[in-house]
């Protein structure tokens, strides 16, 4: 297949990629979604909880350099597939056998490195099929799928666990991303990656990270990751305790709050993506990342306000984050060498998660060391400290 022919597959190679993606997103974030209710079943401490919501992304981070750059050899359709079967494995280990924190931990691992191989492997495979003036809006779709995912992932959990409870909740996870792998398996036509001017060691990072271009759009990806992953992770138990100090108080229930915001995520990377081809890229992603950084600073101290309120600034906050998630990753991709794309991109799901798996941990522990989860000294520390590191984000960016 000429790579014209594989650019003309367009938007239904994107259709699939998007709709796959949210398939095998279902059982990543089904932890964080049911978080309070683990943490008294199996007597974790708010560091153990952050343990487990954030190894699934230390598994992301030591799996997805390889897989990501070896699509800079093989189809990254074949990295997918195996990434999500890896995906259904983790999630039906969790949903037969998770007892407790090491358990969990190890499933939860497993589950990182499903995500390693369909998330920017995922990505790799788009922009080896689309090409031209609207691989941007196609990358920033593919990108938004993920907080599609996300939504998906807090809705489907929460009502199958309520329902059936929380194993055939990761047991339907399981078959999703057993139905992603057919998906991409039988709709994704195969194609062979650019070839490079010469033969090139496809693990050879040092000229990603001499490409000061792409390295400034991945540092800021760095510090972005840290702030949402530490928000979504533990956004259900920080409105689980404003909840319980308001009995009956009006508004959407925790894991539907955390819906919502997914959703609204997804608008808000496209949008703030459309933004970023529109403006200048790195002002439109600097300014999102300080106004983002500046209500991680205090909101956490807002429990004390009306719960509806407080479900009002988490929604707005998910927003800020958001907007410049697709803009950040386009940039990057759309600064890298051609031939070394996938390698760009596993350096940049390399920071990027890395970052995704110490957020929510740092959040745990400054939950712990200040108090615990029953303190608004706490949650406000534990969120300004998201906010400490998003604020080093528009520095990355100042890299040229």
């Amino acid at each position: 297949m000429t790579r014209d022919s594989e650019a003309s597959t367009g938007a239904p190679a994107v259709f699939c990629l998007c709709a796959a993606e949210v398939l095998t997103m279902v059982g990543i974030f089904s932890f964080p979604a049911l978080l309070p209710g683990f943490m008294v079943e199996w007597s974790l401490s708010n560091t153990e909880a952050g343990w487990i919501s954030g190894v699934v992304f230390a598994g992301y981070t030591v799996a997805v350099p390889f897989l990501t750059a070896l699509t800079d050899r093989v189809d990254a359709k074949r990295v997918y597939l195996a990434g999500a079967v890896i995906a259904a494995v983790s999630a039906l280990g969790f949903a037969l056998t998770a007892e407790g924190f090491w358990s969990a931990l190890a499933w939860r691992t497993l589950s990182g490195v499903g995500l390693a191989g369909t998330y920017m492997p995922g990505l790799k495979a788009l922009v080896d099929r689309v090409a031209g003036p609207r691989q941007p809006r196609w990358i920033s779709f593919y990108t938004a799928s993920f907080s599609l995912g996300t939504s998906g992932s807090f809705l489907v959990t929460g009502v199958v666990a309520a329902a059936f409870g929380w194993r055939a909740a990761f047991a339907l996870a399981a078959g999703s991303a057993l139905a992603a792998a057919v998906l991409v398996a039988v709709s994704l036509p195969a194609v062979r990656p650019v070839a490079p001017a010469r033969r090139t060691n496809p693990f050879d990072f040092a000229p990603v990270l001499r490409n000061r271009a792409a390295m400034g759009y991945v540092l800021g990806y760095a510090a972005h990751v840290w702030e949402l992953f530490g928000a979504r992770s533990w956004m259900v138990a920080f409105l689980a305790w404003v909840l319980a100090a308001q009995p009956g108080a009006a508004g959407p229930s925790p894991t539907a709050a955390a819906t919502i915001a997914a959703l609204l995520a997804v608008v808000a990377s496209v949008v703030g993506a459309d933004l970023a081809v529109r403006f200048d890229r790195r002002r439109v992603c600097a300014a999102a990342m300080l106004a983002s950084a500046l209500l991680a600073a205090v909101i956490g101290f807002c429990g004390g306000l009306p719960y509806g309120a407080v479900v009002g600034l988490m929604l707005f906050h998910t927003v800020l984050i958001q907007i410049d998630s697709a803009a950040l990753t386009t940039g990057a991709v759309m600064a890298a060498e051609p031939a070394r794309r996938g390698a760009t991109i596993a350096i940049h799901s390399l920071l990027g998660f890395g970052a995704g798996f110490v957020g929510p941990l740092a959040f745990g522990m400054v939950l712990d060391r200040v108090g615990g989860a029953t303190t608004g000294l706490a949650w406000g520390l534990a969120f300004a400290s998201l906010g400490a590191v998003a604020a080093l984000g528009p520095l990355a960016l100042r890299l040229r």
